[in-house]
């Protein structure tokens, strides 16, 4: 299988700064089983600069969160992952960073569409139905994220679906056109560049200054200003913002409204009742019909 590199434009602590200065690769497969295993093994054996990409035209065994599989037609979609080296994010504040690479999917299609969200935790929609998901797998040292892989699936080109999965839509299909694979990506390659210098240059922080439970007394070099901005608009972006929905857990069906995320990423719902639910992944299910 050949390996084939392009250079990407150029865009915790000083070595960890030092190395997100880097120029960022793109490498790209044919065919992998899995963009976030390849990228993976391809970090622990080279020193990758934080933004650096695997594509492939098509994955064997794609994954969703959970160990979802993902349904991808070759060369017809967006299948990447892309690597980032936080300069200091506690591990108990991990989920700023699944906020972050929501965001910078959504405001990629947001250049392209309407009416683009994003389902808690990580799922991307248009209107009702999904047209991106994410699978971020973290590394922790010494209390910190030392670095994260997220892989990214775009439905972009995809006529139709075939499998059983509930509610796919592609770009092509809402739009009526096909689109430029690379030109997405080159968009999305921007947008990340910004956020991830964004939330690796803020100010001082103890992680207890954001709120967050298990306090690890870590002292960070980025700050709760990034932090807190970036939750900001996750919120603001979500999917069912606004309104009562439905929704289930393991007591059955019931109406809620989307009361708060947590900074750790625990969902809060208020019912009818006024009483308050809180949520970790996989605990509640969005009720779509």
């Amino acid at each position: 299988m050949q390996i084939r590199y392009l250079k990407m434009s150029d865009d915790n602590n000083n070595d960890a700064m030092n190395k997100n200065r880097e120029i960022p690769k793109l490498i790209h497969f044919s065919e992998v089983d899995s963009t976030n295993k390849t990228l993976k093994i391809i970090s622990e054996n080279e020193e990758l600069p934080s933004g650096s990409i695997v594509t492939a035209d098509f994955q064997t065994a794609g994954r969703g969160q959970a160990g979802n599989s993902w349904e991808s037609e070759k060369g017809k979609n967006l299948t990447f992952s892309i690597f980032f080296r936080p300069v200091c994010i506690p591990a108990n504040m991990a989920f700023v960073i699944s906020e972050m690479i929501s965001l910078c999917v959504k405001r990629t299609l947001d250049m392209y569409l309407p009416d683009v969200t994003v389902k808690w935790p990580n799922d991307i929609y248009f209107k009702n139905k999904k047209i991106a998901g994410i699978l971020i797998e973290n590394s922790i040292q010494q209390g910190k994220i030392s670095q994260s892989i997220a892989g990214i699936g775009i439905n972009v080109n995809q006529p139709e679906f075939r499998s059983n999965t509930p509610n796919p839509v592609s770009m092509a299909q809402i739009a009526n056109r096909e689109f430029d694979l690379m030109a997405i990506l080159e968009d999305f390659r921007t947008i990340f560049a910004e956020q991830s210098e964004f939330i690796n240059k803020s100010g001082n922080i103890n992680s207890s200054d954001f709120s967050i439970p298990d306090n690890t007394g870590i002292i960070c070099e980025t700050g709760n200003t990034s932090f807190e901005t970036i939750h900001k608009d996750y919120i603001n972006a979500l999917y069912r913002k606004e309104g009562y929905h439905k929704y289930r857990d393991d007591t059955g069906i019931f109406d809620a409204v989307i009361h708060d995320i947590e900074p750790t990423g625990r969902l809060i719902l208020k019912r009818t009742d006024d009483s308050l639910s809180q949520y970790a992944f996989k605990e509640v299910s969005f009720v779509i019909e």
